[in-house]
């Protein structure tokens, strides 16, 4: 049988073939449009750690992914036999054809925002939390953007599923590629020359859209973006641009009332119990180091203090007024306040890397509204100058040295202008020539009053800078006590040995302090600008 070309080609010129290609396009962009918005609720729920929400999404899921598409296409066509009310909708083709496969799209999207939800670092939520967000900013700011991002690749091949997944809609008569060309090869018996052609069309659909999701994908190509650092000219220039602000901790006044004060802490996983009654008292102004062995619950009783983890028993005080209680549930008004008055730096950075370090600065002074867009990005620059990265504001975080990322995410802690920082072995992800630029700047606050705890495993950075050392072991407070009395008291033979200082060495503590610079003396003389 002769293969007749001109007439596969004059099927490109008919009216009708070029409609059907359109219904194609209508069924599929508004089919996968809807499925990718619906699977995203879908998928949260399943994600949820309640019941009645992850059970039913599940369900869900489970029975539309089983279901065939021909089968809930025919299913819902026939529904105005069953219920007459729904003919004037389901005895469309068209609507009902994208309702069956909106229903089974979404809980295969579902799925794809679970993989891309999923893929998001833990990190990411605790450090939006840490900034005083919530819920749906949290997800809407940090979490989606890096979900889709993830996800994209697999939600473009799930559109050109739907779109061949449209064919199959030709059953309930809809005027698509497919029932047309059969009605055109039924009546010619030309039937290879008619797929032939209807191929083309949907290699063409396909084709375009690619081209889109490649234009897409490259623009969320994170590592494609290098913007450059600002030369010294630039930057002294921005510099005097930047309002005569100080960018630094809100103002302290050491008196009586105690910053902080931990009564009776009890935290436990499961039967590990990890702190085991912790009682302490801090300061205004007064800066105090944790240390102690790996697993003594250093890290689990920092991040009680911000909420990040939840108390078994005991209670924290802030400022004289409650702040955090075993067992409470949510966020109520006085915690949601108290943590915005409590900065946190982690181990990790946890910058958010779809934002550069200017607009992780700015972030949670915008959600917060305590600036306008202007006035936040004057006071990331001033923080970033303040940490020495002024010349690099609006690169990327994986374009930074860790040094780097770990001054910008203090500058980012300190936007919304903490009385309390929180440090959570800020040095122990840094290579050893990086740790000495996140002390100096960690310095500098202590100098300007800030109150800090401080978790690390810098011992002679710790003997320095504080003015209280805790040591932690098996989940319970040792000894309290201040550089100078670790060194001369005959009950602190233990934390000596920890330290690796002997008993009546002499004070260091000014020796050490007079050689920590500022960073701020650093930015002037181009050190850490550079860095």
């Amino acid at each position: 049988m002769k293969f007749d070309l001109p007439y596969m080609l004059s099927l490109f010129a008919m009216p009708e073939l070029w409609r059907a290609a359109l219904t194609v396009i209508e069924l599929s962009a508004v089919s996968w449009i809807l499925a990718v918005v619906l699977g995203f609720p879908l998928a949260c729920a399943r994600l949820s750690r309640r019941a009645w929400l992850s059970m039913p999404a599940g369900i869900y899921i489970w029975f539309f992914r089983s279901v065939p598409l021909l089968v809930a296409a025919i299913v819902i066509y026939n529904l105005p036999q069953m219920f007459p009310a729904t003919g004037p909708w389901f005895s469309h083709p068209f609507f009902s054809g994208m309702v069956a496969l909106v229903l089974t799209e979404t809980a295969y999207m579902a799925e794809i925002h679970r993989g891309g939800l999923n893929s998001v670092a833990r990190g990411q939520r605790e450090a939006a939390f840490a900034l005083g967000l919530q819920g749906v900013g949290i997800q809407r700011l940090v979490i989606i953007p890096q979900a889709l991002r993830i996800a994209l690749p697999t939600l473009a091949n799930q559109y050109i599923a739907c779109v061949k997944l449209t064919s199959l809609i030709s059953v309930i008569s809809l005027g698509e590629l497919l029932l047309v060309g059969q009605q055109l090869y039924a009546q010619n018996l030309l039937v290879m020359e008619t797929l032939c052609a209807i191929t083309v069309y949907y290699v063409g659909i396909v084709t375009v859209f690619g081209w889109i999701v490649r234009y897409l994908e490259n623009r969320f190509d994170l590592p494609a973006r290098q913007p450059g650092a600002l030369d010294a000219l630039q930057v002294n220039a921005l510099r005097a641009r930047l309002a005569p602000e100080t960018f630094g901790p809100r103002a302290t006044v050491r008196d009586a009332t105690p910053a902080l004060i931990l009564q009776r802490l009890h935290k436990r996983y499961g039967a590990h119990h990890v702190l085991k009654g912790i009682d302490l008292q801090v300061r205004r102004g007064e800066v105090v180091s944790i240390i102690g062995p790996s697993g003594s619950g250093k890290t689990s009783l920092i991040r009680t203090i911000n909420a990040l983890e939840p108390l078994d028993d005991g209670e924290i005080v802030l400022y004289g007024k409650p702040f955090i209680a075993a067992r409470a549930k949510g966020l109520n008004r006085a915690r949601r306040e108290g943590l915005l008055t409590v900065g946190m730096v982690f181990q990790s950075f946890n910058l958010f890397p779809h934002r550069t370090i200017a607009e992780n600065v700015m972030l949670a002074p915008r959600y917060h509204r305590r600036r306008n867009a202007a006035d936040a990005r004057t006071q990331a620059l001033g923080l970033l100058d303040k940490v020495g990265l002024l010349a690099h504001a609006d690169k990327y975080p994986h374009q930074l040295s860790g040094g780097q990322q770990q001054r910008v995410a203090i500058a980012r802690a300190l936007a919304m202008e903490p009385a309390i920082m929180l440090f959570d072995e800020p040095t122990s992800a840094l290579d050893p020539e990086l740790v000495g630029e996140v002390l100096k700047v960690i310095s500098a606050l202590a100098d300007e009053g800030m109150t800090m705890l401080i978790v690390t495993h810098e011992m002679d950075f710790a003997m320095s800078i504080s003015d209280r050392i805790v040591f932690m072991e098996d989940g319970v407070i040792q000894l309290a006590a201040s550089p100078n009395e670790i060194r001369q008291r005959a009950d602190a033979d233990r934390i000596r040995r920890f330290i690796g200082v002997e008993q009546g060495q002499g004070n260091r503590q000014a020796e050490r302090a007079a050689r920590v610079v500022s960073p701020v003396s650093l930015v002037n003389q181009g050190a850490l600008g550079s860095a």
